[in-house]
């Protein structure tokens, strides 16, 4: 585990490096993300430019303000076509509002690959490069439900927003590992059985987790379990129970694995987090990407980028790894 992803990635640069031509006329690959300032994304466009320079490709860049500004998405989108892309890679802000855009691009003859976050549908792309989003959450359920020791859960869920798949498919596949009832994997409905005592929309952000987080504490305050969409968002949870004097008696667990969110789980403010890998999701995009351009040959379907269970403390019969392998493969300042 200790060097596979960056293994993965080298292999994949070298791999382009001998596919670029010099001759011929560079190709345009594009990438909007959902913001340029969440360390999630800033790795992402570290391995976007990685690949695209030793795959002799241009790459430009655009982002929205924050996580569901679709407008700036549809902006970025419409000028990467204007300015010759031929291919865009784009981490959805609103999995429904984006894809009449997409259309637009993709019958001008742009190949649009997802990548971290599909559309709604999944098929209005042309391929997606994304962790397994339902199976981080199941992760994280089943080591929830081994460290709550056969206690009842009582749960606060702080999603990211309504509708949006990413959000759907962690909040649901967490309460499957925890043996709770819940939506399947296509489903964009949150599911919210009886032990669900408390719900917030958080849109990933840490002052909105800890709102949320508190609004939830003033309705139930024998909340113990807290799912949070992602490790900002766990912070927010964290700082609001400490403030109430339950923090001590409250798992969170989260998604994402950046190396704040490491630390966290480190000093026990997370009990557990499912890691994604960002540099591996746009290098191996972009790698697609100039394929396509210089052989025509098309990406397709889902490609599973990995996610690994990060646990300061082992549960028994839980396959985790221990924080100094996540720090290893973290995003964001070490």
């Amino acid at each position: 585990m200790k060097s596979r992803a960056p293994v993965l990635v080298v292999v994949v640069l070298l791999s382009l490096a001998g596919v670029a031509h010099p001759q011929r006329k560079e190709p345009v690959i594009g990438l909007i993300t959902k913001t340029d300032t969440n360390p999630f994304f800033v790795k992402m466009k570290e391995g976007a430019q990685a690949a695209a320079k030793a795959g002799g490709a241009k790459l430009l860049t655009g982002a929205g303000k924050n996580d569901g500004d679709n407008a700036a998405q549809v902006t970025a989108m419409e000028n990467m076509i204007a300015a010759g892309a031929k291919v865009i890679l784009i981490t959805v802000n609103d999995a429904k509002a984006i894809v009449p855009t997409i259309k637009r691009a993709r019958a001008k003859g742009v190949l649009v690959i997802a990548i971290d976050s599909p559309t709604d549908p999944v098929t209005a792309t042309d391929a997606l490069f994304a962790s397994d989003n339902y199976k981080a959450g199941t992760l994280i359920g089943r080591y929830a439900k081994a460290a709550l020791a056969g206690k009842r859960p009582r749960i606060a869920t702080l999603d990211l927003l309504p509708g949006h798949p990413v959000g759907a498919q962690r909040h649901n596949g967490f309460l499957n590992g925890l043996g709770l009832p819940a939506p399947d994997r296509s489903s964009n409905l949150l599911g919210k059985p009886a032990e669900v005592v408390c719900m917030a929309d958080s849109y990933g952000n840490q002052t909105r987790g800890q709102t949320g987080m508190e609004n939830c504490i003033q309705k139930n305050p024998d909340i113990n379990l807290v799912y949070t969409i992602n490790e900002p968002t766990a912070a927010g949870a964290y700082k609001a129970l400490k403030a109430a004097g339950k923090e001590k008696g409250v798992v969170i667990v989260s998604v994402d694995g950046g190396c704040q969110g490491i630390r966290d789980v480190a000093a026990g403010h997370i009990a557990a987090t499912a890691q994604q890998y960002p540099l591996k999701m746009a290098a191996l995009g972009v790698a697609a990407g100039v394929d396509y351009i210089r052989t025509g040959r098309k990406p397709t379907g889902f490609t599973d980028t990995g996610v690994t269970l990060i646990a300061a403390k082992p549960m028994k019969g839980i396959d985790s790894k221990s924080v100094s392998t996540g720090m290893e493969l973290c995003f964001g300042n070490k």
